[in-house]
């Protein structure tokens, strides 16, 4: 396996949010690099006129940007108009063959997750202030303004109609919970009530949409214990899982947009993605029960759309770029309509993980193993790359990381944990790390790295730990507390102080450390305990530090001060801020010099020691 470039990584492209148009003629997608996000329209079927190659229809107006607290950035009018949330907030409709602007639907506070009538007479999406974020419907030729429709709630995302073009749905929560912790579906119908109809405390839903007939309501809920896709009635009568099931059909709310189910264009079925221990594999069943689910496709599906076309999704597994792909619901036929990632991944050997599980203490923890062709040491076991993903209620899963392809090409071992915390194993596991981030994560992260060495799966005397944001933390409380089984850590945008935390980000996670820390002042022994920067001057490790300057959910001065910390404790820390850059990088040169940056320091501080 050839080391991949980093420029390959730069120049890819990242796809999302497919959506076939209303006649099923035209499918369009987001497509970002380089820090900015376009929709893309292209012909979707090949059996009919051919129509048009993909081109961007967004030039003068960019897409709010998908990830990092992002997504929901547009959806079709009608067949020739598309409603675009801009970068700048505002919401717009726009020409689908480029003419640009139209009509301004929106210039107040932020603007995301439109969802148009289907009689494309109005518009419902969401709408953040500082301190709101409603639902607000809008009529299509901009002719009045705005209105809200919801009704107080702290959050609400994802609005959605019925084919009435009157009745809607929405996915709503209130602080201290996040989503995923208690949320709720309302629904507002013709006679302009608000009524809850699932979801409360205790129960996390999400991604409400109404049957394309109109008679029924589908949404994600882990009342079983995972989250499954349930349906009801359209008044959320009757409601029970499609299909009982152990695996997740959803990810954890961290952004608008989630699609990872869809209705058939005739509503008597459902497709959605099942999550198989980080691997994905794109399922279908009757709404009526009839029969087993059927397995359509491997690999993770998102943002699925199923129109008369086939089934719409962007496809990715470790050794499979994500692509935009249509794939028929009955023979599982796939066709490619476009790609983010350049081309040349498929010949450089990618390698494709193993499930693999380990004790801490009386828990089983949850990961997945890369192993490379060959030994970044030559003969002898590799050196260990210990990816953390963030959240921390995410998950590593065999999808497509240009991240992990890079270091295993390399020859490097990669170790992606899913510690206690993590989503992808039911309501219980992720539960687990409440009050108790900073340890339980830790500790079960340095359980993970003494398995790999008396399994033989690395050399001990390389292992690097590695993570951003809520892994950025557990990166540098293993630095202080497990400097024996780390040579180096790399901590992007990492968390440092839980105190500062509180007081400085952003108002979507004000609350969050209520669950995962304690309430203060009573708690404060905990936050100092479970903070790096506490720990600091026993963090003896090298530490390479990469920080955005514009990052509004951990701010740079948390940088800052675990760096001046660590210096003064004598660690050897190397430390980068990326001017522009929030919570994420996004520009190609930034880009590139993150992963060439790593690449020395590891070089420098691991590899040649």
């Amino acid at each position: 396996m050839a080391p991949i470039p980093a420029v390959m990584t730069a120049r890819s492209h990242t796809v999302g949010e497919p959506r076939w148009s209303p006649n099923g003629r035209l499918v369009g997608w987001l497509d970002s690099w380089d820090g900015r996000t376009d929709l893309v329209i292209a012909a979707g079927r090949v059996d009919g006129d051919g129509g048009p190659p993909p081109a961007v229809v967004t030039a003068t107006f960019g897409v709010t940007p998908a990830g990092a607290y992002g997504g929901g950035g547009w959806c079709w009018l009608d067949d020739d108009r598309v409603v675009v949330a801009g970068a700048d907030g505002q919401l717009a409709v726009v020409g689908a063959d480029g003419s640009g602007v139209l009509t301004m639907l929106s210039r107040d506070g932020s603007a995301f997750a439109p969802a148009a009538a289907p009689d494309a007479s109005a518009v419902a999406f969401c709408v953040e202030r500082d301190d709101a974020c409603d639902i607000a419907i809008v009529p299509a030729d901009g002719s009045q303004w705005p209105q809200r429709v919801s009704t107080g709630a702290d959050y609400c995302w994802d609005p959605a109609w019925a084919p009435d073009s009157v009745t809607i749905a929405w996915h709503e929560w209130d602080l201290p919970a996040m989503s995923w912790d208690a949320s709720r579906i309302a629904v507002r119908g013709a006679d302009g009530a608000v009524r809850v109809v699932a979801g409360g405390d205790g129960v996390s839903v999400g991604q409400p949409r109404f049957a394309p007939t109109g008679d029924h309501l589908a949404y994600v809920c882990d009342r079983g214990g995972s989250w499954n896709v349930w349906v009801a009635r359209a008044d959320g009568s009757r409601a029970r899982p499609l299909r009982a099931d152990d695996h997740d059909h959803a990810e954890p709310a961290w952004g608008p947009g989630q699609r990872s189910y869809a209705w058939s264009p005739a509503g008597d079925a459902i497709a959605w993605c099942r999550n198989e221990a980080g691997f994905g594999r794109l399922m279908t069943a009757t709404v009526q029960g009839r029969g087993a689910p059927r397995a359509v496709a491997k690999a993770h599906h998102r943002g699925i759309d199923w129109g008369t076309g086939g089934l719409l999704a962007v496809r990715s597994g470790a050794r499979t770029p994500a692509q935009v792909v249509v794939t028929d619901a009955d023979d599982g036929a796939r066709r490619v309509l476009a790609r983010g990632p350049v081309a040349g991944y498929e010949a450089l050997g990618l390698v494709e993980p193993e499930a693999v599980t380990w004790r801490s203490g009386n828990a089983t923890v949850h990961g997945l193993l890369y192993r490379p062709e060959r030994s970044a040491l030559g003969a002898g076991a590799p050196p260990l790359f210990v990816h953390i993903h963030g959240g921390p209620t995410g998950q590593a899963v065999a999808e497509w990381s240009s991240r992990i392809a890079h270091w295993v090409s390399r020859g490097w071992a990669v170790l992606a944990p899913n510690y206690r915390g993590s989503t992808g194993y039911g309501r219980t596991y992720w539960q687990a790390l409440e009050r108790r981030w900073g340890e339980r994560d830790v500790a079960d992260v340095a359980a993970g790295i003494r398995h790999a060495v008396r399994r033989g799966w690395c050399d001990p005397e390389r292992v690097v730990v590695a993570g951003g944001s809520a892994g950025g933390l557990t990166v540098l409380m293993l630095c202080a507390q497990h400097g024996d089984l780390v040579r180096a850590g790399v901590s992007l945008f990492g968390v440092t102080d839980l105190f500062d935390l509180v007081a400085t980000t952003h108002r979507f996670e004000s609350r969050y450390l209520d669950r995962l820390v304690g309430l203060l002042p009573d708690d404060a022994d905990r936050y100092r305990a479970q903070s790096p920067i506490t720990w600091a001057d026993q963090v003896k490790v090298p530490v390479l530090v990469l920080q955005g300057a514009d990052d509004k959910a951990v701010p740079r001065a948390q940088a800052d001060a675990m760096v001046d910390a660590m210096r003064r404790g004598g660690a050897p820390v190397e430390y980068q801020v990326y001017e522009g850059e929030g919570h994420g990088f996004r520009r190609l040169a930034n880009v590139i010099d993150e992963f060439e940056r790593t690449e020395a320091f590891l070089e420098r501080w691991v590899l040649q020691r």
